[in-house]
């Protein structure tokens, strides 16, 4: 059977260096997983390090998001005449206007929840909130949950007013990609529809040199130690871990944010923090942890660090509520945990559970989580989506 070969062309607002994000990672990763299958592949880019260095960059990249319009690639597009426009991120570097204006397949993938949420985490003072997408489409204004402002978060509420089915690229693409279950059925619950939903997970694929190599840490088995990566952020539950983390319990936390100080004042005894490390060093570490410590309290959508894990072989405790959780339970690749009694019951137990699940992790990071398997899911994607050109924006 040969397989078909898509012109792809990728459009994508790099976020700022400043905030390290693995959205930009993840689309690096994916125009390279594509090229490697075979695929012609275009990132159509637009660099907010480039862009934010200009006069009055705030201003207009507020009026792009309000509006629609702006920076429009559709020149560059029709010059390159794709099979498929694949738009990963517009925010805040692009308008949507000429979204109406591509009569071609276009695909989207929904790494966050921004279509629906002007902070695109649908989490808010401690907790997760659904009040925009459940209808009260100016709550974020009122709680200015864009950067804790009410002023920049106007533009966000404005173009999110009208809910996820009349989000300009959700409203025009073809085929919408999530990246869990939980996104999925979230998006369905506000309005999508199931047809034009597909379910692919993002992949990692680490250098081959990450692949081998001495660990820096114990071997596993020698001393239980825990591992902690993320942002240092109030929807990560670092604070409530660190506040219950057990006595005796070692733990290495690896990240920065804006509560990295106030981790730094409440981490116990045989809690390390490390601060940020290259991603190099941390597929080089994980190998020597008992497993990956998962406390988010929202809802997430696919956090690489976790199958970066699995690659690792290292089992994963997560915290009820998020997508990572619910894939833990139903692959079988960890334990889940609610309550800091929980969290003291699996430490101890996952002392023992953990060890014999390390393959199984392996296992199922090679049967779903690699580049190929992602690309051969994509192309799929591709071509249902070139089945029904332009039929979301008819």
């Amino acid at each position: 059977m040969i397989r078909a070969k898509y012109r792809v062309a990728i459009v994508h607002s790099f976020y700022s260096s400043q905030q390290p994000s693995g959205e930009n990672s993840a689309v690096r990763d994916q125009a390279d997983a594509l090229r490697a299958a075979g695929h012609d592949v275009t990132v159509v880019a637009a660099n907010t390090d480039e862009l934010v260095q200009k006069p009055g960059y705030a201003l207009r990249a507020a009026a792009r998001v309000a509006t629609g319009r702006g920076r429009n690639p559709l020149t560059q597009l029709e010059h390159l005449a794709p099979d498929v426009v694949h738009v990963h991120n517009l925010f805040p570097n692009f308008g949507t206007e000429w979204l109406e204006h591509w009569r071609g397949a276009l695909v989207a993938t929904a790494h966050n929840y921004r279509p629906v949420c002007a902070s695109g985490t649908l989490f808010r003072d401690g907790k997760v909130c659904t009040q925009c997408p459940d209808g009260d489409r100016w709550a974020g204004l009122r709680h200015g949950c864009y950067r804790d402002s009410r002023t920049a978060t106007i533009p966000l509420a404005w173009a999110t007013r009208g809910g996820a089915a009349a989000h300009p690229v959700l409203r025009r693409a073809d085929r919408i990609v999530v990246l869990s279950e939980r996104s999925r059925d979230l998006y369905l619950s506000f309005g999508l529809s199931a047809e034009r939903l597909a379910l692919v997970p993002n992949f990692v694929d680490p250098p081959e040199r990450s692949r081998t190599g001495n660990s820096d840490i114990d071997p596993p088995g020698a001393i239980p130690r825990w591992l902690f990566i993320g942002r240092l952020s109030e929807e990560k539950g670092i604070v409530p871990l660190l506040l219950n983390w057990p006595q005796g319990e070692r733990l290495d936390v690896i990240g920065s944010g804006p509560l990295e100080s106030t981790c730094q004042q409440i981490a116990p005894e045989h809690v390390r923090l490390l601060g940020s490390q290259p991603r190099e060093r941390i597929l080089n570490m994980l190998p020597g942890y008992t497993g990956l410590i998962f406390p988010s309290v929202w809802f997430e959508c696919a956090p690489l660090v976790c199958q970066e894990a699995l690659l690792s072989g290292v089992p994963i405790l997560a915290r009820v509520g998020s997508s990572v959780a619910d894939s833990v339970r139903r692959e079988g690749t960890g334990m889940v945990y609610e309550t800091p009694e929980e969290l003291t019951r699996a430490l101890r137990n996952a002392r023992t559970v953990f060890p014999g699940l390390r393959e199984h992790c392996r296992r199922v990071y090679a049967e779903r989580y690699t580049a190929p398997s992602w690309s051969t899911a994509m192309a799929a994607v591709y071509r249902q989506a070139l089945n029904h050109p332009g039929a979301a924006a008819c």
